[in-house]
């Protein structure tokens, strides 16, 4: 529901004391939400609690002006303002704080997230697009501090893209980019660079946003002072305010506990950023935060009595409910009635929450409890089986892990025994493993049919004549395909625009599809990464470039906090299948290395991580995401665009399949392993070998993130019997995670003759120039006498030691 009241035209007072009145009830709601679930995390039936009490009015004012088709990203304090949008229940709250994995009752995340952190569902059953202009859609939130902010940048973008790119297909998405994307975030949290990254780029790109400061003056237990210069974020952005002659951001300051004056700010703050796309910030001050930061600790600790005393008497809850009786709309009697109603209502909701909470699982240990009494009747061992009962048979708020770390433990007291109770109880623990860990484990990928990993290979096809051309030009017309085909698709970052690319993989693209469509930005990789996650969380298909993979870094928590887990932390219910393009491998220099693969490998599960060995490669794989539902990351080589490859004749249908390795060269002595511009140097060494009579087969991993689905390493180490992975990143880097892959997960180890080999670059990034990269990365030779050293270890007769 949606309590908007039409408070500039003519309305009876009737309508109008009615309106205020269901506003009161939903704060005074929200706040016995804050206190009751504090009291359920205090007395241990939920874990940890952070409530959004002392911001309940400014976030009825906020709600108010949020229409349908509008986003929010926000902050984990916006229970009031999800409650307002009629997104949020006082049942589906407890449900969060309980962690229930039921998404029927716990539809912000089906406890996967504390509670306090808040979605909109984007997908139905099927993982298709529903109709976002019908609904109000948040964004799914984080904990990190300002790690929302970014992502608001991109959500509040795509509503510029829609107005003014022509050709894209917006029912679902727009009404003629008419949409606001409203931000909140903490005082305290506008102290982080990610904050002041995502203001400037708004300014510059000028887009509808809101961005309201909950301001309480603490950030956990340190003061402002301690936080913000002048003790205060609007004043330090005046040179952000618009003006006559430039354009900027519109800056509004408000007190957060009078709620008219809330209305009418976050009303002209609405008509701003919708008809004139122009960012606006709203500085609400003096709020309060009457329980402290969080169920760790008390605020009593840090805060005055003086301040103290001052919460009490300004909380935004009691200062609305003295303008209520002063302006005659209902008596301290009437209020009173509403308040004790409402501690009912709140206190009937969460006891329901709790019992829908615990009856599956106490169905579940019931079932086991019958069970383990079979299983202690048939073993020999029945007296220990017995005490396990009486203990889960006392649990009257059991957990899931509970029940199964009881089963498992019986299981061990009947070693050595067969019979048909044991058996039972080892089919329950499995079946109960299939049942529950997907509640956990599922979603980090699409499981839909549009899954990338479903999109089926299309090989390159050569004329006769083909002509040999710079990889630049294969990967830059294939971009052009795309832009042509792909009216929702765009590309921007560092140098994208004008001058085509830093290696011109986009030459004369600009020119073509116009500035928005392929754009320049500035220095700012985290919100470059912002723009593509909220572009895509609107139903766009952008394409995020960060000049090389080393800058990766500077965006790193963006797309491991957010990007990587967005689709896994909605259980499947919101996507963001945006595409990051880069460029690295066996660059020179410490700063242009690009081989952080290993620390990238463990950060982003839940994207896609593609390492091309040309430019063919990669355009395949471009196309293959954009025709599937996740978010992927594509390093291309970066001393590959100068390099000649053929010009397929198909080369915008071409289709790269991920998680699929493909053998460069057969061999029977051993198998190499490796990807990107490192399997050049493999590939012609192998060659070299020959002539010392080792015949080596070359793999191209192609995929790091899913790899090598069809596990077809292992069918070539059991030819060969014997396997080097070849790697240019740091020792225990991306080397480590493919050969854990191929030995725990292929169980390679059954056909090794000889111990796993990996050769890495050294452990410190490269030294300038050619020989820093000669002796920092794995060369030619290096590569060469690591295979020939293997071979001696073998047959030392037929190889004798080289040195």
């Amino acid at each position: 529901m949606q309590t908007i009241p039409d408070l500039k035209n003519n309305i009876s007072f009737e309508d109008f004391k009615t309106e205020i009145l269901n506003d009161y009830a939903l704060a005074v709601r929200s706040r016995e939400c804050s206190l009751l679930g504090r009291r359920e995390v205090l007395t241990g039936k939920a874990k940890f609690g952070i409530f959004g009490d002392g911001k309940e009015v400014p976030q009825l004012a906020m709600a108010k002006a949020f229409l349908k088709g509008d986003w929010r990203s926000g902050y984990y304090r916006d229970q009031t303002f999800m409650m307002a949008i009629g997104a949020l229940t006082i049942e589906q709250f407890f449900a969060g704080l309980y962690a229930n994995t039921d998404l029927a009752l716990e539809p912000m995340s089906a406890g996967r997230q504390m509670g306090g952190h808040f979605t909109t569902h984007s997908l139905d059953e099927n993982g298709v697009w529903k109709n976002l202009t019908n609904q109000y859609n948040s964004s799914p939130d984080i904990s990190p501090t300002a790690g929302q902010m970014p992502r608001l940048l991109g959500l509040a973008q795509a509503s510029k893209i829609f107005r003014e790119v022509k050709g894209i297909d917006s029912t679902k998405f727009s009404n003629n980019g008419n949409e606001v994307a409203w931000g909140t975030i903490g005082n305290a949290s506008t102290s982080e660079g990610l904050f002041f990254e995502t203001i400037n780029a708004a300014g510059v790109l000028q887009v509808p946003m809101v961005i309201s400061i909950w301001d309480d003056e603490y950030g956990i237990s340190v003061h402002a002072k301690h936080q913000t210069t002048k003790e205060n974020i609007s004043e330090i952005l005046k040179g952000f305010q618009r003006n006559n002659k430039e354009k900027g951001f519109e800056i509004l300051r408000v007190k957060g506990w009078d709620y008219a004056n809330l209305i009418e700010t976050y009303q002209e703050a609405s008509t701003i950023a919708r008809k004139e796309h122009v960012p606006v910030l709203i500085h609400v001050q003096e709020l309060t935060q009457p329980q402290g930061h969080s169920t760790s600790g008390s605020h009593e600790r840090y805060k005055s009595a003086e301040r103290l005393e001052w919460e009490n008497k300004n909380d935004c809850n009691v200062k609305m409910r003295q303008w209520i009786i002063e302006s005659g709309i209902a008596t301290n009697e009437t209020l009173t009635k509403i308040e004790g109603d409402l501690k009912k209502e709140v206190r009937e909701a969460k006891n329901k929450a709790w019992k829908d909470f615990l009856k599956p699982i106490q169905i579940e240990q019931q079932e086991l409890i019958s069970i383990l009494n079979k299983v202690a009747a048939s073993s020999v061992n029945g007296i220990f089986i017995k005490k396990i009962i009486e203990n889960l048979s006392d649990n009257k708020t059991p957990t899931r892990k509970d029940i199964l770390s009881q089963a498992r433990k019986a299981l061990r007291h009947t070693l050595g025994e067969t019979n048909a109770a044991k058996q039972e109880l080892a089919e329950w623990i499995d079946a109960m493993f299939k049942k529950v860990q997907p509640s956990f484990s599922s979603h980090l990928y699409s499981e839909t049919e549009n899954s990338t990993i479903n999109i089926k290979e299309v090989k390159p096809s050569y004329k006769d004549d083909a002509a040999q051309v710079d990889g630049r030009v294969i990967i830059r017309d294939n971009f052009d395909a795309i832009f042509k085909n792909h009216p929702d698709t765009l590309i921007f970052g560092e140098d994208t625009g004008n001058i085509g690319d830093v290696n011109q993989g986009l030459e004369g693209l600009q020119e073509k599809y116009g500035e928005l469509r392929v754009a320049d930005v500035g220095i700012r990789e985290a919100t470059i990464i912002g723009q593509g996650i909220g572009m895509a969380l609107r139903g766009l298909r952008p394409i995020a470039e960060i000049q090389y993979l080393d800058y990766i870094l500077y965006a790193l928590n963006v797309i491991s906090d957010d990007l990587a887990t967005l689709h896994y932390r909605t259980k499947g219910k919101q996507k963001a299948p945006l595409i990051i393009r880069t460029r690295g491998h066996r660059l020179e220099g410490i700063w242009h290395s690009g081989s952080q693969m290993g620390g990238i490998l463990n950060l982003v599960r839940g994207i896609h991580v593609l390492v091309p060995r040309n430019m063919t490669k990669a355009a395949g794989f471009y196309n293959t995401l954009l025709q599937g539902d996740d978010p992927a990351l594509v390093v291309e080589c970066l001393n590959g665009y100068r390099l000649k490859e053929k010009m397929p004749e198909n080369l915008c249908e071409i289709k790269t399949p991920l998680g699929v390795v493909e053998t460069l060269k057969f061999g029977t002595d051993i198998t190499l392993v490796s990807y990107g511009s490192t399997l050049r140097i493999v590939l012609e060494t192998a060659k070299e070998l020959l002539s010392v009579g080792i015949d080596a087969e070359v793999i191209d991993v192609q995929s790091l993130l899913p790899f090598d689905l069809n596990h077809d390493i292992v069918k070539s180490i059991a030819k060969t019997n014997r396997v080097m992975i070849i790697d240019e990143d740091v020792p225990g880097g991306a080397s480590a995670y493919i050969l854990n892959e191929v030995i725990n997960t292929q169980n390679a180890y059954q056909y090794l003759d000889s111990q796993p080999k990996t050769l890495t670059a050294k452990a410190h990034r490269p030294a300038y120039g050619n020989d820093g990269d000669y002796f920092s990365k794995p060369s030619a030779e290096d590569i060469f006498e690591a295979v020939y050293t293997v071979m001696h270890e073998v047959n030392p007769q037929d190889y004798p030691k080289l040195r």
